[in-house]
């Protein structure tokens, strides 16, 4: 069998004295697009901190491709982490620096490239996110969605093969959300990236997600994992079927 790109392996988390997620273990095939998602205090955030390496865990492990990133340090751990982008939730651009100047941070601190390359490559990413020509705005003359794609340049600018979007709809209007999840799907379709997107956004679980894997805060654990559109109208758990139908259970009225 191919070797998953991720993998969580009986992960306990948490803050201090309280558990957040107890004993969860799930694999991610390369290229899948994953929503993790659930009720506030859920544990969202949380997973996906230590999924790209921020926390340690209280016990388990993740795997990005075949190696644990808990279990390795310094320059071990520099070099998994590199595989993989992280866009969070409200941008993280350094607003006294441009476009070009943003996504070309990670290019000047992890790579050996003229500035030429560098230039070259800046242009390109912004591109794929429709920015091409947007270098050099500085974050405030861009709109809110704007600035979401300018993330996911940044993220996508040392060719990693695992994205991680946290809460990339949160704030937008539903034009520019729908414009966010045609552009993950398009960016799925151009790199193959493995992308996990953390998202309360039931529209965008429906429009871009191969699955969708819930957390629930009273069992501290995952209480549905699959297809979201099997979820909603076939999920054994009413509470799930709730969740995805805002509050309507299209199982009662199958009855």
């Amino acid at each position: 069998m191919e070797q998953p790109a991720i993998s969580v392996q009986n992960l306990s988390a948490g803050y201090g004295s309280r558990t957040i997620l107890e004993n969860i273990s799930f694999d991610i095939p390369g290229g899948q697009i994953v929503t993790i998602l659930g009720g506030s205090g859920c544990g969202k955030s949380t997973l996906m901190k230590h999924m790209i390496g921020l926390y340690s865990p209280i016990a388990g492990d993740v795997l990005i491709h075949g190696k644990s990133i808990v279990r390795s340090e310094g320059d071990r751990k520099r070099a998994i982490m590199r595989q993989f982008g992280v866009a969070y939730q409200g941008g993280a651009l350094f607003r006294s620096l441009s476009l070009a100047e943003n996504i070309a941070l990670p290019l000047e601190e992890h790579t050996k490239m003229s500035k030429a390359e560098i230039r070259d490559k800046v242009r390109e990413k912004l591109k794929l996110v429709n920015l091409d020509g947007y270098q050099d705005y500085m974050p405030s003359d861009l709109s809110g969605g704007m600035v979401k794609r300018a993330a996911f340049a940044r993220s996508l600018a040392l060719d990693p093969d695992i994205l991680f979007f946290d809460e990339p709809s949160a704030g937008l209007d539903p034009l520019s959300s729908a414009s966010l999840d045609k552009l993950i799907l398009d960016i799925r379709e151009k790199t193959g990236a493995t992308i996990i997107v953390v998202t309360h956004e039931l529209e965008s679980i429906f429009a871009i997600a191969d699955r969708a894997v819930m957390l629930d805060a009273k069992t501290k654990g995952i209480i549905a994992d699959g297809p979201p559109l099997e979820l909603k109208n076939h999920s054994s758990n009413p509470f799930v079927r709730l969740f995805l139908n805002r509050g309507h259970d299209p199982a009662v009225h199958q009855q």
